[in-house]
C-alpha cells in the first residue's frame, strides 16, 4: 500500500443502520510514539499495517476494555479500527460478546485461515487506508448477511442501551416492559459487559469528550453534565479507570494526538 499524507482518527464510517459497525476510524503514526485509548464498550476489528509486520498487515478482534490502553507505536504505522454494533459479535466474528476479552485476538483463529488470508491480499493491494477501511467494512458486511440468523439480539436492545446512559436498569426495564433480570441477561450477552460497567465507561467517556472540546475544562460541570455525582466522584473515577487525574489525562491524551490528530 503506498504512503500518504500523515493524518489521524478522521471517522469514516457512522450508521444509523443496522450495519456491523458503529464508526470506523483510520489512524496514521509518522513516529515513536505512546498511543493512550479511552475505552470503548464496544468489540473492535483492527487491521495494522506497518514494515514489521508479516506481508505489512495483520487484522485482529478484542473485546471491549475496561481501562484506558497505553501502547507504544512505532513511527510509520497505520491502522483501521471499527467498533462492532452490540448484538452482532457473533455474525460478524462467530464468538459470543462473553467470549471475548480486552485481549487482541487474530482474526484466524476466528474466521480461519483461508478467509483471512483473501481479506489480507485485497488489503495489501488497497489503495490507501481509506480503501482499506472499506474493504473490511465490505468482508464483514458480507459476513454478517450469510449469518443474519446466528446470535441475533431482542428488538428493544439499542433502545436499552440509550437509556441506559440516564436510567437505572430497573426503569429501563420497565420502561421496556421486560423484567430487570431478562434485561441483564441480553446485555450481558451482547456486550460482554454488565450494565454497570457499561454505563460507567459510557459516562467516563462523555466526561473526556466534554473536557476535550474545551480549551480550560470546568470539571465541576463536566460531572454534573455527564451524570457524576460531583467532582470529587468523577475524580474517583478517573482515577480508577485512567490511573491518572482528569487533568493529568486530558494532557496524556493530548500529546498522544499530538503530531497524528488532524479533524
Amino acid at each position: 500500500m503506498p504512503a500518504v499524507a500523515p493524518t489521524r482518527s478522521t471517522v469514516i464510517a457512522r450508521d444509523a443502520a443496522p450495519r456491523p459497525f458503529v464508526a470506523m476510524t483510520v489512524s496514521e503514526y509518522p513516529r515513536d510514539q505512546q498511543r493512550v485509548a479511552i475505552p470503548q464498550v464496544e468489540a473492535q476489528l483492527v487491521v495494522r499495517f506497518g514494515p514489521t509486520l508479516p506481508d505489512g498487515v495483520d487484522v485482529h478482534a478484542m473485546g471491549p476494555r475496561r481501562q484506558v490502553h497505553r501502547k507504544f507505536i512505532r513511527g510509520g504505522q497505520r491502522a483501521v479500527i471499527a467498533r462492532l454494533r452490540p448484538g452482532t459479535y457473533e455474525a460478524a466474528l462467530g464468538v459470543s460478546a462473553r467470549e471475548l476479552q480486552g485481549t487482541p485476538v487474530p482474526l484466524e483463529t476466528l474466521w480461519g485461515a483461508a478467509h483471512v488470508q483473501r481479506l489480507r491480499e485485497h488489503l495489501i493491494g488497497a489503495a490507501d487506508i481509506r480503501s482499506a477501511g472499506m474493504l473490511l467494512d465490505a468482508a464483514v458486511s458480507a459476513r454478517t448477511s450469510r449469518q443474519n440468523t446466528v446470535g441475533v439480539p431482542p428488538a428493544f436492545l439499542h433502545a436499552a442501551l440509550e437509556r441506559l446512559q440516564v436510567d437505572s436498569v430497573g426503569q429501563v426495564g420497565r420502561a421496556l416492559g421486560v423484567s430487570e433480570r431478562q434485561l441483564r441477561r441480553v446485555l450481558h450477552d451482547a456486550l460482554g459487559l454488565s450494565p454497570k460497567t457499561y454505563t460507567r465507561l459510557k459516562r467516563f467517556a462523555s466526561a473526556v469528550h466534554a473536557a476535550q472540546s474545551h480549551d480550560d475544562a470546568n470539571w465541576s460541570a463536566i460531572a454534573a453534565d455527564t451524570g457524576y455525582y460531583d467532582q470529587a466522584h468523577l475524580i474517583a473515577d478517573f482515577h480508577a479507570i485512567a490511573g491518572r487525574t482528569p487533568r493529568a489525562l486530558l494532557a496524556e491524551l493530548r500529546e498522544s494526538d499530538r503530531d497524528i490528530a488532524v479533524r
